[in-house]
C-alpha cells in the first residue's frame, strides 16, 4: 500500500528528520536531484534542451534551483526566473522544451496565476502543481497543468482528490530518505488484494464464507440479484437472500438460497436466515417505507458479524446523531457505502472540499467504516485509518453497480477480512474489474463475471477459462 500524507503529516515527518540531525540542505539536494532525474526522463535527455525553472522563495524554489544546476551540468540551457516575474519572462520565449513549476508547494494559500507556457513545452511540477491545495486538491487561481509531478517521500492527499489528479499528470514519488512508515492513509494497489485475501483451503466448505443479503422489494428484485451475484463472484461460498414482501418462487438470483420474508416485521426472520453467516448486506432496493428503519435497527442490534449498509439502508439510518445511535450496537463492525448525496444526508452537513477529512470525521462520529464513493473512493474507520482507491472509472456511473460493490464487500468480509480491509479491497476489486469491461455500454450485470475474472487473474494468473 502506498503511503499518503496530509500537509500537516508531511511537516511532522520533515520536523522529525531535522530533529534527528538530518540537514535541511541535504533534503533539498535530494529533492532537487530527484526533480532533475524526472526532467531527464520527461525530455529524453538534457543536452541542448531549453528549460525554464519558475522558482519561488520557499523550499520548492530551492528544489527547483538545485534541479536547474543539475540539468545545466548535463548540457541543458537553463533559465531560472522568479515566480513573480514568470508570466512575462516565459511568454516572451519560444522553443522551450520544459517548464519546471517550482513556484509554490503544498503549504501555499491564496490564488496563483501561472505563466503562459508555449504550447510545445512540457511541464513538470515540483511536489504539487503550484496553486493546488496540498490537502483538498482544490485549485485556486490558474495553475499549470503538469505532464509529470515529482513529489517527495509519499503521495499527498491533494494529488489524489479535487482538481489534483487532473492537474498533476503522471505522479512520481521520489524517496529522499524520510520515514513515512507511520502514515495512516494508504493508496490500495493490486498487491494488497493478493497479499490480504484469504485463500480457500483444501477442506473449504460453503459455510466458511457465508453471506446474508437483505435487499429488494416488490419491483426492485434486480438490486437484490446484483448484490447476491456480486457476493458470489467475489468469493462467498453461500449467499442467503431475503427479499421482504417478494414472491420467493421468483428468486432474484438463481444461485442464492432465497428465504420468505414478510413485507413488514421482517427483522426476526432475517436474523434467523443469517444465523450461520459471517457477514450481512442490507439495503439495496429495500425501499423507503417507514417500517424499514425500525427493522434495520433491530437487525443492527442483533447481528454479530460485519454489516454492510447500502442504498436504502443508508436512508433508513437517518441523519447525524440519529444514525450514530442506530449504529451503536455494532460499533466498528458496520460498513456504510454512501455516494456524495447520501453522505451529505447521513452526516447532516454539506461536505466541504476535503473529502478525505470529511470522511474521517464521519467515521469517527458514526462509529462505523465509511466508504465514500467518488473518482477517488475514500474509506475511513472510526480510529482514523484511511484507505484510498483510484481504480474506479466513469464507466461505473450506471445504475446497479453500487449493488454489486455492496455484495463484493460483504463477500470479502465473509471470507475473513476486517471491515476496513473488506471495504477498501472490495472497492479496488470492483473498479479494477470494471476496467476489463467495455469502455462504452458497461452495465451492472456485466460486473459479477468481471469480478471473478479479475480475481482469478490476480490470484492464479488465469481467468479460469483455459
Amino acid at each position: 500500500m502506498k503511503p499518503v500524507l496530509t500537509v500537516g503529516q508531511m511537516r511532522a515527518v520533515d520536523a522529525e528528520a531535522l530533529a534527528a540531525g538530518v540537514a535541511e540542505e541535504l533534503l533539498v539536494e535530494r529533492a532537487g536531484t530527484a526533480v532533475a532525474v524526472g526532467a531527464l526522463r520527461l525530455m529524453g535527455g538534457a543536452y541542448g534542451r531549453r528549460v525554464v525553472v519558475v522558482a519561488g522563495k520557499g523550499n520548492n524554489g530551492a528544489d527547483g534551483r538545485v534541479a536547474a544546476a543539475r540539468l545545466a551540468r548535463r548540457g541543458a540551457r537553463v533559465t531560472v526566473v522568479e515566480a513573480a516575474e514568470a508570466p512575462e519572462r516565459i511568454t516572451a520565449r519560444s522553443g522551450v522544451d520544459l517548464v519546471i513549476d517550482a513556484a509554490f508547494g503544498t503549504g501555499f494559500r491564496g490564488a496563483y496565476r501561472a505563466p503562459a507556457v508555449p504550447p510545445e513545452a512540457r511541464v513538470l511540477a515540483v511536489d504539487i502543481p503550484s496553486g493546488v491545495d496540498g490537502d483538498s486538491g482544490e485549485a485556486c487561481g490558474e495553475p499549470l497543468r503538469a505532464d509529470v509531478t515529482v513529489t517527495f517521500a509519499a503521495l499527498k492527499t491533494g494529488l489524489l482528490q479535487g482538481d489534483g489528479p487532473a492537474l498533476a499528470g503522471r505522479i512520481e514519488v521520489a524517496d529522499i530518505g524520510l520515514d513515512v512508515s507511520r502514515a495512516t492513509i494508504g493508496l490500495v494497489e493490486d498487491a494488497d488484494v493478493a497479499a490480504s485475501l484469504p485463500a480457500r483451503g483444501r477442506g473449504a466448505h460453503k459455510w466458511q464464507a457465508a453471506l446474508a443479503v437483505v435487499a429488494g422489494a416488490p419491483g426492485m428484485t434486480g438490486a437484490a440479484a446484483l448484490c447476491a451475484m456480486g457476493g458470489y463472484r467475489a468469493g462467498a461460498g453461500m449467499v442467503r437472500l431475503g427479499v421482504p414482501g417478494a414472491d420467493p418462487d421468483a428468486p432474484a438470483a438463481a444461485e442464492a438460497v432465497t428465504s420468505r420474508l414478510p413485507a413488514e416485521g421482517w427483522a426476526k426472520e432475517a436474523l434467523a436466515m443469517a444465523e450461520r453467516c459471517r457477514a450481512l448486506v442490507v439495503g439495496p432496493g429495500l425501499g423507503r417505507e417507514p417500517g424499514v428503519a425500525q427493522e434495520l435497527r433491530a437487525l443492527l442490534g442483533a447481528f454479530e458479524g460485519t454489516v454492510v449498509v447500502d442504498a436504502d439502508g443508508l436512508f433508513a439510518l437517518g441523519t447525524g446523531d440519529e444514525a450514530a445511535r442506530a449504529l451503536a450496537p455494532c460499533r466498528g463492525r458496520a460498513v456504510l457505502t454512501p455516494h456524495d448525496g447520501e453522505f451529505a444526508r447521513l452526516t447532516g452537513d454539506a461536505p466541504g472540499g476535503d473529502r478525505i477529512a470529511a470522511t474521517v470525521a464521519a467515521a469517527a462520529r458514526l462509529g462505523a467504516v465509511v466508504l465514500r464513493k467518488g473518482p477517488t473512493t475514500v474509506v475511513a474507520d472510526p480510529a482514523g485509518a484511511v484507505r484510498l482507491v483510484t481504480a474506479g472509472s466513469p464507466r461505473l456511473a450506471t445504475a446497479g453497480t453500487g449493488d454489486v460493490l455492496a455484495g463484493a464487500i460483504g463477500a470479502l468480509a465473509a471470507r475473513g477480512l476486517g471491515p476496513l480491509d473488506a471495504a477498501a479491497l472490495g472497492a479496488h476489486v470492483h473498479g479494477s474489474a470494471a476496467a476489463l469491461g467495455p469502455p462504452e455500454g458497461l452495465v451492472a450485470g456485466d460486473l459479477p463475471d468481471l469480478l471473478a475474472r479479475w480475481l482469478s487473474e490476480l490470484r492464479h494468473g488465469t481467468d479460469g477459462r483455459g
